[in-house]
Protein backbone atom coordinates (compact mmCIF):
# COMPACT_ATOMS: atom_id res chain seq x y z
CA UNK A 1 0.00 0.00 0.00
CA UNK A 2 1.15 3.29 -0.79
CA UNK A 3 0.82 6.27 2.52
CA UNK A 4 -2.51 6.37 2.14
CA UNK A 5 -3.05 3.23 2.15
CA UNK A 6 -4.02 2.40 -1.35
CA UNK A 7 -2.64 -0.47 -3.91
CA UNK A 8 0.48 1.29 -5.40
CA UNK A 9 -0.09 -0.01 -9.65
CA UNK A 10 3.27 -0.38 -10.86
CA UNK A 11 4.48 -1.68 -14.82
CA UNK A 12 7.32 -3.79 -15.81
CA UNK A 13 9.15 -4.39 -19.20
CA UNK A 14 10.03 -7.52 -20.97
CA UNK A 15 12.42 -6.32 -23.45
CA UNK A 16 14.01 -9.12 -25.63
CA UNK A 17 16.78 -8.71 -27.67
CA UNK A 18 19.08 -11.98 -29.37
CA UNK A 19 17.36 -14.41 -26.76
CA UNK A 20 18.02 -12.56 -23.84
CA UNK A 21 16.23 -10.05 -21.72
CA UNK A 22 16.87 -7.04 -20.11
CA UNK A 23 16.87 -6.70 -16.63
CA UNK A 24 18.06 -3.82 -13.92
CA UNK A 25 19.59 -3.68 -10.75
CA UNK A 26 17.69 -1.34 -7.90
CA UNK A 27 20.12 1.77 -7.28
CA UNK A 28 21.63 1.94 -3.63
CA UNK A 29 19.08 3.63 -1.46
CA UNK A 30 15.71 3.23 -3.01
CA UNK A 31 13.49 0.43 -1.90
CA UNK A 32 14.64 -3.12 -2.70
CA UNK A 33 18.16 -1.98 -3.11
CA UNK A 34 20.27 -4.01 -5.16
CA UNK A 35 17.67 -6.44 -6.39
CA UNK A 36 16.87 -7.02 -9.50
CA UNK A 37 13.71 -5.82 -11.49
CA UNK A 38 12.37 -5.58 -14.98
CA UNK A 39 12.04 -2.05 -15.76
CA UNK A 40 9.13 0.27 -15.51
CA UNK A 41 8.05 2.36 -12.78
CA UNK A 42 4.81 3.64 -10.69
CA UNK A 43 1.59 4.68 -12.50
CA UNK A 44 0.49 8.80 -12.53
CA UNK A 45 -2.86 9.14 -11.91
CA UNK A 46 -5.15 8.22 -15.16
CA UNK A 47 -2.41 7.20 -16.74
CA UNK A 48 -2.62 4.30 -19.15
CA UNK A 49 -0.56 1.57 -18.14
CA UNK A 50 1.36 1.66 -21.94
CA UNK A 51 1.70 5.15 -21.56
CA UNK A 52 3.32 4.94 -18.05
CA UNK A 53 5.67 1.86 -19.09
CA UNK A 54 6.94 4.24 -22.53
CA UNK A 55 7.55 6.85 -20.02
CA UNK A 56 9.63 5.34 -17.47
CA UNK A 57 11.65 3.77 -20.05
CA UNK A 58 11.97 6.71 -21.80
CA UNK A 59 13.07 8.73 -18.60
CA UNK A 60 14.46 5.83 -17.06
CA UNK A 61 16.99 4.45 -19.45
CA UNK A 62 16.67 6.70 -22.34
CA UNK A 63 15.21 4.13 -24.68
CA UNK A 64 12.00 4.66 -27.16
CA UNK A 65 9.59 1.69 -27.60
CA UNK A 66 6.35 -0.01 -28.46
CA UNK A 67 4.64 -1.65 -26.10
CA UNK A 68 3.27 -5.21 -26.67
CA UNK A 69 0.49 -7.26 -25.37
CA UNK A 70 0.36 -7.54 -21.34
CA UNK A 71 1.64 -10.86 -20.24
CA UNK A 72 1.03 -10.96 -16.58
CA UNK A 73 -0.55 -9.32 -13.75
CA UNK A 74 0.80 -10.15 -10.45
CA UNK A 75 0.04 -8.56 -7.05
CA UNK A 76 2.52 -8.02 -4.01
CA UNK A 77 1.27 -7.71 -0.40
CA UNK A 78 3.62 -7.23 2.99
CA UNK A 79 3.04 -5.71 6.02
CA UNK A 80 4.72 -2.55 4.42
CA UNK A 81 3.64 -2.41 1.01
CA UNK A 82 0.62 -3.90 -1.60
CA UNK A 83 1.79 -3.52 -5.40
CA UNK A 84 -0.35 -4.79 -8.25
CA UNK A 85 2.52 -5.43 -10.79
CA UNK A 86 1.37 -5.22 -14.81
CA UNK A 87 4.04 -7.17 -17.05
CA UNK A 88 4.54 -6.39 -21.09
CA UNK A 89 6.53 -7.42 -23.69
CA UNK A 90 8.33 -4.16 -25.12
CA UNK A 91 9.88 -3.94 -27.95
CA UNK A 92 13.48 -1.89 -28.02
CA UNK A 93 12.81 0.83 -30.64
CA UNK A 94 16.04 2.89 -30.63
CA UNK A 95 18.35 5.14 -27.84
CA UNK A 96 21.22 4.76 -26.56
CA UNK A 97 20.70 3.00 -22.93
CA UNK A 98 21.48 4.78 -20.05
CA UNK A 99 20.45 4.25 -16.41
CA UNK A 100 19.32 6.54 -13.70
CA UNK A 101 17.43 4.78 -11.17
CA UNK A 102 19.44 1.89 -11.54
CA UNK A 103 22.89 0.62 -10.69
CA UNK A 104 23.12 -1.97 -13.48
CA UNK A 105 21.53 -3.51 -16.47
CA UNK A 106 22.48 -7.09 -18.09
CA UNK A 107 21.16 -8.66 -20.82
CA UNK A 108 20.25 -12.14 -19.67
CA UNK A 109 19.19 -15.63 -21.02
CA UNK A 110 15.79 -16.87 -19.70
CA UNK A 111 17.34 -19.73 -18.21
CA UNK A 112 19.62 -17.60 -16.18
CA UNK A 113 17.36 -15.37 -14.44
CA UNK A 114 16.86 -17.73 -11.46
CA UNK A 115 20.59 -16.68 -10.45
CA UNK A 116 20.00 -13.35 -9.83
CA UNK A 117 18.23 -11.73 -6.64
CA UNK A 118 14.88 -10.09 -8.14
CA UNK A 119 12.63 -7.58 -6.21
CA UNK A 120 9.81 -10.04 -4.72
CA UNK A 121 6.97 -8.25 -6.97
CA UNK A 122 9.33 -9.08 -10.20
CA UNK A 123 9.41 -13.18 -8.84
CA UNK A 124 6.19 -14.40 -10.71
CA UNK A 125 6.97 -12.76 -14.08
CA UNK A 126 10.86 -14.56 -13.39
CA UNK A 127 8.82 -18.03 -12.80
CA UNK A 128 6.15 -17.43 -16.14
CA UNK A 129 9.69 -16.72 -18.02
CA UNK A 130 11.46 -19.50 -17.21
CA UNK A 131 8.72 -21.95 -17.33
CA UNK A 132 7.53 -21.03 -20.82
CA UNK A 133 11.57 -21.52 -22.07
CA UNK A 134 11.45 -24.29 -20.78
CA UNK A 135 8.51 -25.89 -22.16
CA UNK A 136 8.97 -24.45 -25.81
CA UNK A 137 12.54 -26.91 -25.58
CA UNK A 138 10.52 -29.74 -24.12
CA UNK A 139 8.43 -29.57 -27.95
Amino acid sequence: MDRDGSMIRVTAAIIEKKGKILIAKRRAGDRFEGKWEFPGGKLEPGEAPEECLRRELREELGIETRIGEPILTSRYESALLSIELLAYRVTYLSGKFRFSDHDDIQWVAAAELGQFDFTEPDLPIVRLIIEKKSRSKQR
